[in-house]
């Protein structure tokens, strides 16, 4: 069945990526994330797994809330909740102890059981403002 591949694999790397699992092995060799606000690109399995790695586990502590997905034949797409505490400097904010929720969304594209895209959703400009916003509370 057409799609079936593409959202089994996007589950179990979602369910890998909640777990604490091996999600990496989920990606191509050469996959790529692109943050679409900004347009900044990573690429390859480690790099995109250490991005990863660090946004939920070094800059903040942080888990997504998954809303909804939906899955086609090489496409799938997630809407969540960034929702985490801020533990370490980012964009040059020290750490602020805030607690930040985010709504953002993921397109994938996957072909073979790997996933090869990420075009990632992520309000980056709220996400420095609600930090900016706590910085000056806590000053």
């Amino acid at each position: 069945m057409p799609g079936q591949e593409t959202e089994q694999t996007i589950r179990a790397y979602l369910e890998a990526l909640l777990s604490g699992g091996d999600f990496a092995r989920f990606f191509s060799d050469d996959v790529l994330w692109t943050t679409m606000e900004t347009g900044e690109e990573i690429s390859g399995r480690d790099a995109v797994k250490g991005f990863i790695i660090a946004l939920h586990s070094h800059l903040f502590d942080a888990k997504p809330e998954l809303r909804n997905l939906i899955a086609a034949d090489g496409l799938a797409a997630i809407e969540a909740v960034f929702v985490g505490t801020h533990t370490a400097e980012f964009a040059g904010i020290p750490a602020t102890g805030a607690e930040v929720r985010l709504p953002y969304s993921v397109s994938y594209d996957v072909s073979g059981g790997k996933i090869d895209a990420l075009r990632v959703y992520f309000p980056i400009s709220v996400l420095i403002q609600q930090l900016k916003d706590a910085s000056t509370v806590h000053a």
